[in-house]
């Protein structure tokens, strides 16, 4: 609704930003009224991940542990730097389209992904780091 009645304001650059940007504010909107002690999100891997192929058991079994510790990783970060690490990993938003939809600066998503990259790489280990980014 928010996107209707504004549309007007729609300058023509990224619309997937610009709604993206509306869809983040209207959320954090509703968890200020509902929850207003903190923002926090927890990650819901059936929700922000793509449907996968599984070819064993074991294959699956081992995803869903991988699932399990990425998730509690990620949960672990702050709200900050979780937001720009999925924005960027999961959703695929380039650094200008973050910084327009969280209202930052390319700089300060850039140390924000920087920042968040290293604390999950020190949670994962090294190891399961490089196998994530595959």
């Amino acid at each position: 609704m928010r996107a209707l009645r504004f549309f007007g304001g729609f300058r023509g650059d990224d619309a997937r930003s610009w709604l993206i940007a509306i869809v983040r504010n209207s959320c954090y909107d509703f968890l200020r009224r509902r929850r207003p002690q903190e923002l926090t999100d927890a990650f819901d891997e059936e929700i922000h991940t793509a449907v996968e192929q599984t070819h064993t058991p074991e294959a699956l079994l081992l995803r869903r542990a991988d699932r399990a510790m990425v998730r509690q990783a990620l949960e672990t970060l702050p709200l900050a730097w979780r937001e720009v690490i999925i924005l960027r990993e999961l959703e695929g938003l380039s650094y200008k389209q973050i910084a327009d939809v969280a209202g930052i600066k390319i700089g300060t998503v850039m140390s924000r992904l920087a920042r968040a990259r290293a604390r999950l790489q020190q949670l994962l280990g090294s190891d399961a780091t490089r196998e994530v980014a595959r």
